[in-house]
């Protein structure tokens, strides 16, 4: 079937208005709140990544006590716990998780609290270099409590 030409322009009209509908939309999942202690460097270091990743980014300083407050209320498990806690379009982003993870959760919209990177591993984004780091997982924490590794990285 060949389109006809009123097809094909109202097509491409519509593949137009797409961006134009969904770009502030998209730009609103794109705002991050992070929540530190002040003193902590690799924290530093990961706003200064999701930045360069067109995340724009609030900081707000958090005493530890309740940094761990906000992470139990938000029901990350004590295993899975990092050096800051930041919330984006709903979700917490717990520790050095990746932009790109951060992107493919904000896409997919799944029934969960967020991500975590638990601990702090070495060549997480903010935790040195890429091409030295060990490996770790980044953890999908649901609703319902369960756990699902989404994104594993290798140790290079």
């Amino acid at each position: 079937m060949n389109p006809t030409r009123r097809a094909l322009v109202l097509g491409a009209v519509a593949l137009l208005a797409v961006p134009a509908v969904g770009g502030p939309a998209h730009a609103m999942t794109r705002r991050i709140h992070v929540l530190k202690d002040p003193n902590c460097g690799c924290c530093s270091e990961w706003v200064d990544l999701m930045r360069t990743k067109g995340f724009e980014i609030t900081v707000e300083a958090a005493d530890p006590e309740r940094l761990a407050l906000i992470k139990r209320d938000g029901g990350i498990p004590e295993t899975l716990t990092s050096c800051h806690t930041a919330r984006v379009d709903g979700y917490l982003i717990e520790g050095h998780v990746p932009a790109v993870d951060i992107l493919r959760l904000l896409a997919e919209r799944p029934d969960a609290i967020g991500l975590a990177v638990g601990g702090m591993p070495y060549g997480s984004p903010g935790m040195g270099p890429e091409t030295d780091r060990e490996a770790y997982d980044v953890v999908l924490i649901r609703r319902n409590g369960t756990q699902e590794v989404v994104a594993r990285y290798d140790a290079e």
